[in-house]
């Protein structure tokens, strides 16, 4: 079983999360009842809608850690899963995902949708 496959059978247990097809066609998605929180797209990549508000809270923070890619102008973050300290952060970060999304839209500037992959600026295919 790939680290994906790990991370998304946990977070289908979620009461808050449910299987759903994702919006951008690839891979498998889990949404809440706010809307789509997370794509995965592949054994290994997962982008998270962290929406743009968290993101610039947590910029600083989320820089530290390798596994994350940030992409400007987006409102999902790429989380490259090759170690079990990948999936324990994206547990984390799903958790703030959901009360990100259940504070509502942020009003203060437009962000483009769709995901990382979606719009093919996730990391690198190799």
């Amino acid at each position: 079983m790939t680290l994906a496959a790990r991370a998304l059978a946990q977070l289908a247990t979620w009461p808050d999360l449910m299987e759903v097809a994702p919006s951008c066609g690839t891979g498998q998605a889990l949404s809440s009842a706010h809307g789509e929180i997370a794509h995965f797209h592949s054994g290994r990549d997962v982008d998270l809608h962290l929406t743009d508000r968290a993101i610039r809270r947590l910029a600083g923070e989320l820089k530290r850690f390798a596994a994350i890619r940030v992409v400007t102008g987006s409102s999902w973050v790429t989380i490259r899963l090759d170690a079990s300290a990948d999936v324990d952060l994206l547990l984390s970060l799903t958790s703030v995902a959901l009360k990100a999304q259940q504070s509502g839209p942020a009003e203060d500037r437009a962000v483009p949708s769709g995901c990382n992959d979606g719009r093919g600026v996730g990391f690198l295919r190799t």
